[in-house]
């Protein structure tokens, strides 16, 4: 896990000094060594996070055996091992980067497919003068990058970019993503708050040169649905098994001490059982605990890893302690990020890096197996008495009671065709579509348009399905792997993703829906092969998040917040939002309402930004 950096000049305008001042932005992601390769029109940065052959001789750039081709490479490729003695080369490391660049070098660019892993990577031919940029299958590993026509730019984080003398002075505030944020709470890619600066897409690459700039798509989550499903169920409980086993063994490739982030949950609980199933030793594991027992899972993490003999890490976090980083939030995520689960995510990640290099982790399993409550909102809005009566129902809803207000919001999407963003903002708790068009000011004012219906030859999928295809497009790529990417990295600690292994997403888009949701019980099928590890007894309890009380936050310590950020004169600085909308929004929530809480933070979140980089 590492940071990389660089540009594609042909003006020819660009120096090593403007390479080493962006490359040095990214220092916190790789603190043992950096790199730098120019030649006048190709600047390549790396900073590097030693993880796996800890001699100079991997660090980057790295050059090929023939030298014609030069390579920055960020992540991990778990099956390097096995790729290694089909190259006939002889190989001067063991680091899974020489091997990247080897395979590219006798297979060309669509190698790619032999890799198994979350990677993005940077590949000049020196020879013929054309430059090859690639992200891994599920966007685990970031890219951002600009193009001008002569001028292309890339980084694995935001302000990279920004610090590129050639953008001095002309990024502009991107509307439709400042609407997106909004309702998302997050910006989803390809945009970034920067109208000039795009989010390469995952499973993609993009080949440069002088005649121009090529994207070719190697992988799509479209592509991996097939036409029948898997429907036994002692056969696919075998096979996810067996799979989770074999992903997580890959994973575990390390010559630096590792760990689990282990919160007592489903997931967390499957990745650390597999591990320490396959491990000769105590696997370490890390999770945090918050005085507020409503926000608290310590408990169920301790039993988990008391039955699986793990060698257990508990820090306790106080409420002064998780507040000391939200100042930090615009500076470590570089635009509007309002995912407030950063906060425990920073936490355990800066506990876990005292003891260790590494840590695995559970992400994806809810958007896999369908394990949010929004895939049962899909359910009940895609029958048709509920279509018919669903405004009636809206109307009433709201005399029933606090609770009943919040769901009625889910009842009034705006149109079927932006249903699931719709279900995900209201589940959310984040500003509907007419409330996005009330709140912005008239030069601001665009619909929160994102793509939500792909095209999916092979069969048709349930409702719950397809909210869970747009999570896996959306919220798992643009918010949760961002939020755990940038937590972890903020303390150059490398997370891998187990359950995001490609061989597991085409099994679970391809399982059938009924052995992921049965008798009631989501994610199913993943729970059985977690009660082959650890009894069943210690889960039988409601779904829990990774989150934290920030609606009394706001109510209490961090109230200044609401005064700094969304006072009148912060709010006609900038322009973007009236501010009689936002006065009667935070009279709302101090009055009473506090499940308005994520609307407030959202705002404060964007002005804060504004403030610090506008």
């Amino acid at each position: 896990m590492c940071g990389i950096a660089g540009f594609v000049d042909f003006t020819q305008s660009s120096s090593q000094n403007d390479l080493e001042i962006i490359t040095d932005c990214i220092a916190h992601r790789g603190p043992n060594a950096a790199g730098y390769f120019f030649d006048g029109t190709i600047g390549l940065g790396h900073r590097r996070l030693s993880i796996l052959d800890l001699s100079a001789a991997a660090n980057q750039p790295m050059y090929a055996a023939n030298e014609r081709y030069v390579i920055i490479f960020n992540g991990e490729v778990y099956n390097f091992q096995e790729i290694a003695p089909e190259l006939g080369v002889p190989l001067k490391t063991t680091s899974d980067t020489e091997v990247i660049l080897e395979s590219f070098v006798k297979w060309g660019p669509d190698f790619v497919h032999r890799l198994n892993g979350m990677f993005a990577f940077a590949i000049y031919d020196k020879q013929e003068q054309q430059f090859f940029l690639y992200r891994d299958r599920m966007g685990i590993k970031p890219v951002y990058y600009y193009y001008d026509g002569q001028r292309f730019a890339f980084s694995s984080e935001l302000k990279v970019l920004v610090k590129l003398p050639f953008l001095s002075g002309k990024l502009t505030l991107n509307k439709e993503a400042i609407s997106q944020f909004l309702y998302l709470g997050y910006i989803p890619r390809p945009n970034s708050i920067y109208t000039e600066i795009k989010k390469m897409d995952s499973g993609s690459y993009m080949v440069l040169d002088k005649q121009g700039l090529q994207t070719v798509s190697y992988w799509q989550l479209t592509d991996q649905v097939q036409t029948e499903i898997l429907r036994d169920e002692p056969e696919a409980k075998r096979q996810l098994r067996e799979l989770v086993l074999s992903s997580v063994k890959y994973r575990m490739i390390s010559d630096v001490p590792f760990g689990t982030f282990l919160s007592g949950g489903i997931d967390s609980s499957l990745v650390t059982a597999a591990a320490q199933h396959v491990s000769d030793k105590p696997v370490k594991t890390f999770s945090i605990a918050f005085d507020n027992p409503k926000y608290n899972e310590a408990k169920f993490a301790a039993a988990v890893a008391k039955h699986l003999g793990t060698n257990h890490h508990e820090f306790t976090v106080t409420e002064k302690e998780a507040l000391a980083w939200v100042d930090q939030l615009t500076g470590i995520y570089d635009e509007p990020f309002a995912d407030s689960s950063a906060i425990p995510t920073l936490l355990v990640s800066e506990l876990a890096r005292k003891h260790v290099t590494m840590t695995l982790s559970g992400d994806g399993g809810d958007e896999l197996f369908l394990g949010y409550g929004m895939y049962g909102w899909a359910n009940r809005l895609s029958k048709p008495w509920v279509k018919t009566f669903r405004k009636p129902i809206a109307a009433v809803l709201p005399f029933l009671g606090e609770r009943y207000e919040r769901a009625a919001q889910v009842f009034r999407y705006q149109d079927i065709a932006r249903r699931k963003s719709h279900i995900f903002s209201q589940e959310q708790y984040l500003f509907s579509e007419s409330e996005i068009d009330n709140l912005l000011s008239p030069g601001y004012q665009q619909p929160p348009l994102i793509r939500e219906n792909w095209n999916i030859p092979t069969r048709a999928l349930t409702p719950m399905e397809e909210q869970a295809f747009f999570d896996m497009q959306y919220y798992l790529q643009d918010d949760l792997l961002v939020k755990v990417d940038r937590a972890t990295m903020r303390h150059s600690l490398e997370t891998r993703v187990p359950l995001l292994d490609y061989r597991i997403v085409q099994f679970a888009l391809n399982l059938s829906p009924e052995l992921k949701v049965k008798n009631g019980v989501a994610k199913y099928l993943l729970k059985e092969v977690l009660y082959d590890f650890v009894p069943k007894e210690i889960f039988d309890r409601p779904k829990w998040g990774f989150s934290v009380p920030l609606g009394a936050w706001l109510q209490g310590d961090l109230k200044y917040l609401l005064d700094d950020y969304l006072n009148e004169q912060i709010i006609n600085t900038y322009g973007i939002v009236r501010y009689p909308e936002v006065k009667r929004l935070k009279e709302s929530f101090l009055g009473g309402k506090g499940y308005l809480y994520n609307r407030v933070w959202l705002l404060i979140v964007l002005h804060k930004w504004l403030r610090e980089n506008i």
